[in-house]
This record gives C-alpha cells, structure tokens and sequence, in this order.
C-alpha cells in the first residue's frame, strides 16, 4: 500500500522466502533491518529468535541474489564484540559474541560476506551500537534503555538500573543510524566492508538517567536491579572506518538527542 512521500508499504514475515521474493523484484538496494533485537530474547526465547535472525537473514540474502538486486545493507551489531576488557571496539577485533543474538548477527555478516565472494552481489554490514531515538516501544522489557527512561520520567517514576549504573554504552541518534545507512547504500567504496555505527564515546548509564532527568526537570533515585545475563559491560566504538570510507559523522549529540527523544514521548501523551 502506498504511504508518505510516495513510499509503498508492504508487511511479510522473512521466515517466509515465496512471500518475500516478490518485493525485492526490481530493487536496487536492500536495507535489511528486519530482526528480534534483543539480548534477554535471544536467551529466553532461542527458537523464534534464531527464525528470524538467522533464517530469515537467509532468506533475505536468497531473495536478494535471486531478483539480482545490486547491494545489501545489513544491520549488524555490537553485540559480535562480546566483552573484551579492549576499547573502543575495532572492526578488526576478533568476535566474540556472548549471547545467541551477538551469534545471530556474527553469522548474517558471515553470510553476506559469503554471498559476495561467491555471487557477486555487494553486501554492507554496520554493526550499531546503542540507537535511540523517537518511536522506540518503551512497553516491553526488552526495549532501548533511553525510550524505556523517557517513559518513567514523564510517569514519575524512577526506572531499574541493572548493576551499578556504571557500564557504559555508545548512544547514536536514530537520525544519525539513518544517515549512516543511507552511506552504505550509496558508497562505491564500502562494498565488502563492515563498519561500526556509533558515536564513539562511551556514556555510563547513570549519566543517561541524568541526562534524562535534566531534559525533564525532574529527580528520581533510580532502583538497582542484578546485571543482565548475557550483558557486555562496556561498549564504545571506533568510528575511524565509517568517517574514512563512508564520509560518516555524527550530528546529534547526547544530551540534544535525549532532549528530543523525551519530546516525541511527551507529546505523544497530549
């Protein structure tokens, strides 16, 4: 169906190959963001994660080299770094993914790398780390930590912190992940290449509650939970290869981003 600006939606599940093959007819860029994205899920519930990260990863590489489609821009993640002690995390590092979802997106860039080597089709893998932004769900308990803080803050209530607060994450606004897609489709240059999507700092997750409170004028003591099973604790990425090949840079920072997430949730409440 046809939406904003020209654009045509259409809703398929990409376990199911015979329903995806016909969207991609005539494509010349696939952005294939579609997964379960989320750590605790990939633990709690491994079957339907592994559908849909893996098989249906695939499906959408299948489909693609089918319909002769020229490139694809996968959406990795930083989860394929595990927790090594060693920062920021470089493209080059070895993986060593500690949850099924890290293992899930390890084997899509594994795949793509293969479906270039052996047809042709150019393939980009951006591993994200942290996207925020508005229009995440902050109702599950697997959402992004800053949509699920904007939440309580114009509830008035404090959020759980797992652990102590101090583990850190590298924050990207969601307008600076779109941005670096659109790089990856359009680069000649990036064909073959894996590259980090972040901002290269390393925020602790107190600060973000801060950051959260500050934008709403508020104070809340957030309550402490046990660390999450399966949770790196500290995540910062080199961006050095995504500015060298694709010309990226972020544009939003931090705090402005927290500022503008905050927004979109408040007025959704008018």
């Amino acid at each position: 169906m046809a939406g904003a600006a020209g654009i045509e939606f259409h809703e398929c599940d990409i376990r199911d190959y015979a329903a995806l093959l016909p969207f991609l007819e005539g494509i010349d860029v696939v952005v294939h963001q579609a997964a379960i994205p989320s750590v605790p899920r990939s633990i709690s519930e491994p079957e339907l994660c592994f559908g849909v990260n893996v098989d249906g990863t695939f499906n959408v590489i299948r489909a693609a080299v089918e319909q002769k489609v020229r490139r694809i821009v996968f959406a990795s993640s930083s989860a394929v770094y595990g927790d090594s002690p060693a920062l920021p995390k470089v493209e080059d590092m070895r993986p060593e993914p500690l949850s099924p979802y890290g293992a899930h997106k390890l084997a899509g860039e594994h795949f793509l790398r293969a479906a270039q080597q052996s047809y042709g089709i150019e393939t980009v893998s951006l591993r994200y780390f942290n996207v925020f932004g508005p229009r995440q769900d902050p109702s599950s308990a697997y959402s992004g930590v800053l949509s699920i803080f904007a939440n309580r803050v114009l509830s008035g209530e404090a959020p759980v912190i797992n652990g102590d607060g101090e583990q850190t994450r590298d924050f990207i606004f969601v307008d600076d992940v779109a941005r670096l897609n659109l790089l990856a489709a359009s680069v000649p240059e990036a064909s073959g290449g894996v590259f980090n999507g972040g901002c290269g700092e390393g925020v602790t997750l107190n600060r973000a509650w801060k950051a959260m409170q500050a934008a709403a004028k508020v104070e809340l003591e957030p309550q402490r939970g046990p660390q999450r099973l399966g949770d790196v604790r500290d995540s910062r990425a080199d961006i050095s290869a995504a500015k060298e090949v694709l010309g990226f840079a972020p544009q939003v920072e931090f705090e402005d981003g927290v500022q503008r997430t905050l927004a979109w949730f408040a007025a959704q409440r008018k």
